[in-house]
């Protein structure tokens, strides 16, 4: 079992939610709810996985709230 960090977001043009695995080519989508996105997200990295094991172009390490005056 592989375990990967989703980021998502929410399109304010579409109200798509919109995931992707940082560092992880081609693993992304899209859906208009959060369980059809994982969903998705499965799907897409079960797929890219059949080529082999991807050589991750980055490793997700979190996220930073950032004040500006």
């Amino acid at each position: 079992m592989r375990t990967y960090t989703a980021v998502v977001e929410r399109c304010r043009d579409t109200g798509l939610y919109v995931g992707y695995i940082p560092g992880f080519p081609g693993a992304h989508s899209q859906a208009a709810n959060l369980e059809v996105l994982r969903m998705n997200l499965e799907e897409v990295i079960q797929m890219l996985l059949e080529d082999g094991e991807p050589v991750l172009e980055a490793d997700f390490i979190g996220t930073q709230t950032v004040s500006v005056a």
